[in-house]
């Protein structure tokens, strides 16, 4: 069986690194790719295993290179996926995890459109709020801008393939186990059952 790319995009907030994790604790055969970043790392994180954190100067020598399949400048930071990383693991017969956001997942579809694209939604504005409060790493200002920034992340929900509404967690990392089995089709994008949460994220009225 050929090797595929799956790319989770999800607003800031979402849960969607916690998820990923989960699911590589079920599914140790993944494989990830490590995106590249300009951001400092949060004190929890370390080099190569959330991301390869490296200068402004770098990512931009990177990028004009062409080393990057795909990267995007987010909150003042830029963002990379490296295109030699993704091709040698799934040259390696293993299926690959990119986490990336909506922009960086819409060019990576442009250039390979046999991956799987899924978009993690939370259940609700005030669910979002929580967990982005929960977090403790951003300032009050920072907070709502990203939670502006989230309402325009999931109006492009209907780009990807699947969706999968992180309220359970366990759940949800079951959600995403069936979709990587190829039973995703409980999960399309296009699921009428999606419209009144949408409906309270965007703020557009339930047709």
């Amino acid at each position: 069986m050929t090797a595929r790319l799956y790319v989770i995009s999800a607003p800031s907030g979402a849960g969607k690194t916690s998820l990923v994790r989960a699911l590589l604790e079920r599914a140790p055969e993944l494989a990830v790719s490590t995106s590249h970043t300009t951001r400092k790392p949060r004190p929890n994180e370390q080099d190569g295993r959330e991301y390869h954190f490296v200068s402004g100067e770098q990512f931009d020598r990177m990028a004009a290179a062409g080393d990057f399949l795909e990267h995007a400048r987010v909150f003042d930071n830029q963002y990379g996926t490296s295109r030699g990383q993704l091709e040698e693991k799934l040259a390696a017969g293993r299926n690959v995890i990119l986490e990336i956001d909506w922009q960086g997942a819409r060019q990576v579809r442009r250039q390979m459109p046999g991956c799987r694209s899924i978009f993690i939604l939370p259940p609700s504005r005030q669910a979002l709020r929580q967990r982005l409060d929960a977090r403790r790493t951003d300032s009050a200002a920072v907070i709502e801008r990203r939670l502006a920034d989230a309402v325009a992340d999931m109006s492009h929900y209907a780009e990807f393939d699947y969706v999968v509404v992180n309220d359970d967690f366990e759940q949800a990392v079951a959600d995403l186990v069936n979709i990587l089995a190829g039973q995703g089709e409980p999960f399309t994008a296009a699921r009428p059952e999606l419209a009144s949460l949408l409906a309270n994220l965007l703020e557009f009225p339930t047709p």
